[in-house]
């Protein structure tokens, strides 16, 4: 990516001599208010087209910063305090089982390392909400056998690959949050069939579901003990027609099949 981005840079940079030339071309010839106005926009597009290059390469680079696999943490002092130190780096918030108190960061990033002393303790409930978890970092949290309750709502990063690998947690999860996730499809609801444990399913607000009704529908059909939360079931329902487009429902019963 760094090489990439090394690219994008000599290429913004190779342009500006063009740029140059041209102008030095219209100052023999007087040019004319188009040919200015042209530079000038030219010239406007290219540092708008770098600034959000750049700024698209340190998002993904905090991204994939934020999602690190923590081998050596597992190696030193076990998987569950390698758990519980990923979760804490994303912002996020977790409960170990059979307590009370939460660990999580305070307002600059800051956090207790007092899990440290508890490495035979395993976690049960996580918020990573608003987070920048994706489907790397989950492996982080492969080894929470026993955690029963994961919150993921307004996360941008999780996604239809994300919720395929939750199903390690299939013997244990019974509440998940993925409302406000906008990267989240029908597809990837469909992979929440392996959950046969789940009691609450929040699907509140998410933009590529387009018939969240049917949807709700569905799941509690998926799964009959859950209870889905986000959308009445009349929401997005639409009467159907021979010629109509492939919906969502659609999609998830043939995701399941």
């Amino acid at each position: 990516m760094a090489a990439s981005m090394l690219f994008q840079m000599r290429r913004h940079c190779s342009l500006v001599p063009c740029l140059t030339v041209a102008k030095r071309q219209y100052a023999s010839n007087p040019p004319s208010l188009f040919s200015k106005v042209f530079l000038q926009l030219n010239q406007r597009f290219l540092e708008v087209e770098y600034l959000i290059r750049l700024g698209n390469w340190f998002k993904n680079r905090d991204v994939r910063r934020k999602n690190l696999f923590y081998d050596y943490a597992q190696k030193k002092y076990g998987v569950n305090v390698a758990a519980a130190y990923s979760i804490l780096k994303l912002g996020g918030a977790f409960r170990f089982a059979g307590q009370t108190e939460w660990f999580c960061t305070d307002s600059k990033g800051k956090f207790s390392f007092d899990f440290v002393n508890t490495p035979d303790s395993t976690i049960e409930e996580i918020d990573l909400s608003r987070t920048l978890i994706n489907q790397a970092g989950l492996h982080n949290l492969m080894s929470q056998r026993k955690l029963r309750s994961l919150s993921v709502q307004g996360c941008p990063e999780v996604d239809d690959w994300f919720l395929a690998r939750l199903h390690v947690f299939s013997e244990t999860l019974q509440e998940l949050n993925l409302s406000h996730c906008p990267r989240i499809t029908v597809g990837g609801l469909a992979a929440l069939q392996h959950l046969r444990q789940l009691q609450q399913l929040d699907i509140s607000s998410l933009p590529q579901v387009q018939s969240p009704g049917l949807v709700h529908i569905l799941v509690e059909e998926m799964l009959p003990h859950c209870k889905v939360i986000g959308a009445e079931y009349d929401q997005g329902l639409q009467i159907q027609t021979d010629n109509r487009e492939p919906t969502d429902a659609d999609s998830l019963r043939h995701a399941q099949t």
